[in-house]
Parts: structure tokens; C-alpha cells; sequence
């Protein structure tokens, strides 16, 4: 896809960008293009005279995705400072309704601090998340016995097609690290409610997650946060110990000694390396219990050596 095939932008188009600076793994290809909109407006209007055949993905902070060694065809979204915001709704210390209205590249450590500093309770798991608000959102992010359903009133989303339409939490059919967004949809901001609180306890609480993600997970390596998702009645860590997966390797890849619900890249990993240890995991956890369990880390992009037209799994 040519330079001038593509619609006239006010942001940043970067052909052939590497994607593996911009992930937790730090492994994996690139991107044909790497598309960060001036605001959106730019977005909308870059999608709405973009070829409709062309993929196009959201990329946050990129903590809970493999990027697959052969690239991601089409264009990949990264909303920038323009999107990393986060206001209160109305005036006064606690806003109207203990609300706040976020861009979608806001990360969660944003969100739940300026909500501690207005006094608005019921945000602190968002400390928990290494994402943005446009992850979290569309993945139902969750940490610390709350989820994005618990707090979100309603979402900004562009459309594949540049409309720019409201939903609110009902139309997204929230299940465990699920939403119902349509495909390839971008979102641009949403709003959270809480509940009053005194900033104090707040920070108190916020500062307590980050000292147990700090002694319990693998945060200072190259990770991707949660690889899969907690079965029903299960906790998946602990299935995979059984399995007698801790500090397994393959290739550059390992289980982290620390959490066996993280896989860390030791220095040298190719995203084959990461994923194929994921589904050794998988495996073996099937072998000991029985139970099959679920990617919660996204995976996207083709495999070295695929051709164009065979894009992964999600």
C-alpha cells in the first residue's frame, strides 16, 4: 500500500514502523502503518476515506499483546498525548456524580490518581492496569475484585467507517475480560463514576496495589501482563504451577519464577518464542486438570514468513 494511496493526514503516518519499542515484550514486527491522529477529527476523517478493505487496530500502551514476528498488515492506531487526558464532569471538588470524562489514551494510573485527588472512590483498581483508558475499555479490564463494567457510564468510539458514535455501557454486553465493540473501532474517550471518597484513604488504597503488583509480579522484566484468564472457580496461576510450568523455557521465552501467570521475554525472544511457550502451557495445563485455558494476552499479526492475506488469531 502506497504513500499515496493512503487519505492526507494532520498527525503522524509512518511506514513500515517497528512495533516491538512500542509493546512490553519488546519482540515482534512492524507495522505497514503506524497512524498517531492530531485529535478526532483526524481519525475520523483519515478512516472515513481510507479503503474500507484495509485493517485497522488500536495500539495502547501495548501491555497485553504479542505483536507476531511477520507484522501487522494495514494501519495500526496509536492515540498519543492528544488523547491522554482525563477531566472532571462540572465543577466542584467531587464534579457532577463523581464522574470523569477520559481520553482514550489516558493510562489507568492517570484515571485513578486524578479521581484520588477529586475525591471520587471506586477507581483505585485502575492503579492495577497497564493500559489505556481505549484497552481496558474494550477488554473489560479489571484487577483487585472491580472491572471497567463496574465504573463506566459510557464510550466515544470512531468507527471503522469515521463515525463517531456514544455507547453506553449497555450496548458493549460486558462479560470477564470481554466487550461486544464492533471490530476494528477506536476508542477515544469515556466516562467513569464513582463514588465520594476521601482522597486520604484513596491514595492509601492505590498505594497498597502498588506495593502487592510490585511484590508479586514480574513488573521490572519484559512482560505482558496476565497471559490468560482466570477459569470459573480457578485461579490460573495456580493451575499452571501444578502443571509444573514455573521458570519453564523455550527459546528466549520463560514462566516467570515470580508469577505463572506472566511470561517474560529473558532478553532475546522472538514473539514465536513467547507464544509457542504460552500454548506449551497450555498444554501441559490441560494434561494435569483438564481445563483448557484462555489467552487473555492479545495476539495479532502475522507469522514470520506468512503471506499477506493470512492474519492471526486475536
Amino acid at each position: 500500500m502506497m504513500a499515496d494511496a493512503l487519505p492526507r493526514v494532520a498527525g503522524k503516518l509512518t511506514h513500515n514502523a517497528p512495533l516491538a519499542p512500542l509493546v512490553w515484550f519488546k519482540s515482534g514486527g512492524t507495522a505497514d502503518w503506524l497512524f498517531e491522529p492530531k485529535d478526532v477529527a483526524d481519525l475520523q476523517a483519515f478512516l472515513r476515506e481510507l479503503d474500507p478493505s484495509v485493517p485497522v487496530m488500536a495500539l495502547g500502551l501495548g501491555s497485553n499483546m504479542i505483536v507476531r514476528d511477520g507484522g501487522v498488515p494495514g494501519v495500526v492506531v496509536r492515540l498519543g498525548k492528544a488523547f491522554a487526558w482525563v477531566d472532571t464532569v462540572g465543577k466542584g471538588v467531587f464534579g457532577i456524580d463523581n464522574v470523569l470524562d477520559c481520553g482514550g489514551g489516558a493510562s489507568g494510573i492517570l484515571v485513578a490518581s486524578m479521581a484520588r485527588d477529586h475525591g471520587i472512590a471506586g477507581m483505585e483498581f485502575l492503579r492495577g492496569i497497564p493500559g489505556t483508558v481505549g484497552g481496558f475499555v474494550r477488554m473489560n479490564g479489571g484487577a483487585y475484585g472491580r472491572e471497567v463494567a463496574d465504573i463506566l457510564v459510557d464510550c466515544d468510539v470512531v468507527l471503522r467507517s469515521g463515525e463517531l458514535v456514544s455507547l453506553p455501557v449497555a450496548d458493549l454486553h460486558y462479560t470477564y475480560r470481554h466487550s461486544e465493540l464492533p471490530d476494528q473501532a477506536i476508542v477515544v474517550a469515556a466516562r467513569f463514576r464513582g463514588e465520594p471518597g476521601d482522597p486520604g484513604a484513596i491514595g492509601a488504597k492505590m498505594d497498597r496495589i502498588a506495593a502487592e503488583r510490585e511484590a508479586s509480579q514480574p513488573l521490572r522484566t519484559k512482560t505482558g501482563g496476565s497471559t490468560f484468564k482466570n477459569p470459573p472457580g480457578e485461579k490460573a496461576w495456580e493451575l499452571v504451577d501444578r502443571a509444573g510450568c514455573r521458570g519453564l523455557k523455550l527459546g528466549g521465552a520463560q514462566v516467570s519464577e515470580k508469577h505463572t501467570n506472566f511470561l517474560i521475554n529473558t532478553g532475546d525472544a522472538t514473539s514465536a518464542d513467547i507464544e509457542a511457550l504460552g500454548e506449551e502451557v497450555r498444554r501441559r495445563v490441560k494434561e494435569n486438570s483438564g481445563i483448557a485455558l484462555k489467552w487473555e494476552i492479545q495476539r495479532v499479526g502475522m507469522f514470520a514468513g506468512a503471506p499477506q492475506e493470512q492474519v492471526g488469531k486475536k
